[in-house]
């Protein structure tokens, strides 16, 4: 073969090693929490696709691979602030697309565009982080892949994940639901400059938005029809990442209030 030739962003990729995960996947929430999984006739058959969910706690990636068939690829940050220490083995033998945090990721987006040329299936959480409980904003990335691949979008809503390891040290199993929307988009986008800024914001909150329609209403943050509860989101819709791709991981996981 020649390697000048070789796809660098094979899809898919590490089969046997993501079949296992799925079977644990299965087991974990199994044993820890009572699922249930609403929405799964919205699947579609394959890709392109672009997976979006809410993002507030670890272990949704774990939920993702469980709700869904496909051998996804993940885009993730390069310090998985989050997540404790003796479980960040798990993302990393998955194998995922890293993200710089507050700095351009031209390799992740190439890597983005890539899969989904080639049919797969791309998952990645619009706000990019899991440090609150309640919906904040879309970062660009999402409505940029959206835009320049024209892959639908498939929304999903996850209620109860924070509460497993809350539960658990109770002897209890908690309540999890995860909930598939209907695909949506694809999206495109004219213009340049500010105009093209403008119009790719509004599809994240279109994004966020589609999120919202899954999961309780005391958890939509920002996006809630509340006055009260977008008032007390606005801490939470602070990005604290931004200087993290020039100061590296901070000594301790963020702590920033937001949920109800």
């Amino acid at each position: 073969m020649n390697l000048d030739n070789a796809n660098p962003f094979p899809y898919p990729r590490f089969l046997k090693r993501r079949a296992v995960f799925r079977f644990l996947s299965k087991v974990a929430f199994s044993l820890l929490s009572d699922l249930e999984i609403i929405g799964q006739e919205n699947l579609p058959q394959g890709g392109p696709l672009i997976i979006v969910a809410n993002h507030f706690h670890f272990g949704d990636t774990a939920a993702i691979v469980r709700a869904t068939p496909w051998p996804l690829e993940f885009l993730g940050g390069f310090f998985l602030i989050d997540a404790p220490f003796y479980l960040k083995w798990i993302p990393n033998t998955w194998g995922y697309y890293r993200v710089r945090r507050g700095a351009a990721s031209r390799d992740a987006m190439r890597a983005s565009l890539a899969v989904l040329e080639q049919h797969g299936v791309l998952m990645l959480f619009p706000e990019g982080g899991s440090w609150a409980e309640v919906l904040r904003p879309a970062r660009p990335g999402a409505a940029y892949i959206a835009t320049r691949s024209g892959a639908p979008i498939l929304p999903i809503g996850f209620d109860g994940i924070p509460n497993i390891f809350r539960e658990l040290p109770k002897g209890r199993r908690a309540k999890v639901t995860i909930r598939i929307g209907k695909p949506f988009g694809p999206f495109t986008v004219d213009g340049r400059g500010r105009d093209r800024r403008d119009a790719l914001e509004e599809i994240g909150h279109e994004i966020m938005r589609q999120i919202k329609a899954l999961i309780p209403p005391e958890k939509h943050g920002i996006y809630s029809d509340d006055p009260v509860l977008r008032e007390a989101a606005q801490e939470a819709a602070v990005y604290p990442y931004d200087d993290l791709a020039q100061t590296g991981p901070p000594d301790k996981p963020l702590k920033i209030k937001g949920s109800p």
